[in-house]
């Protein structure tokens, strides 16, 4: 992840590649140069028990990739099967973008750019599920 410039807000936690770094009082800005680093903010996570949908399980899946604690072989298969599962919910025009922007992301082992382009798909989706609700 070459590149990615980090803006943190006083206090806030950013995990990078398996550690929790704490933001000290003032708001700063991290550039991160290392490429393959996994990154992954605090505020940004799903915790396993918020895993209850299908576009947050992939993202959720996604996010293990990041912490260290999937294998990124093993998992971009399963990855793929999933955001091509969610294509066929998700059909209009807006949504296959950014479905096509998250695979091509995975292909390429940008698995934050992946997870970032997933997490858009979580209000459409609550949406959805809103309507289908009696």
């Amino acid at each position: 992840m070459s590149g990615l410039v980090l803006k943190l807000s006083p206090k806030e936690r950013v995990l990078i590649n398996g550690a929790v770094l704490e933001n000290g009082d003032r708001r700063s800005r991290i550039s991160v140069v290392s490429p393959n680093a996994h990154i992954l903010r605090l505020k940004d996570a799903i915790h396993p028990e918020d895993a209850k949908t299908p576009v947050r399980r992939v993202c959720y899946a996604t996010q293990l990739i990041l912490t260290g604690d999937a294998n990124p072989k093993e998992a971009k298969h399963q990855l793929l099967r999933r955001i091509e599962e969610l294509s066929r919910i998700f059909t209009d025009v807006d949504s296959r973008k950014t479905l096509t922007a998250a695979t091509n992301a995975l292909l390429a082992e940008q698995y934050y750019q992946c997870l970032k382009f997933l997490r858009l798909l979580i209000p459409r989706e609550d949406r959805l599920l809103a309507v289908s609700k009696p």
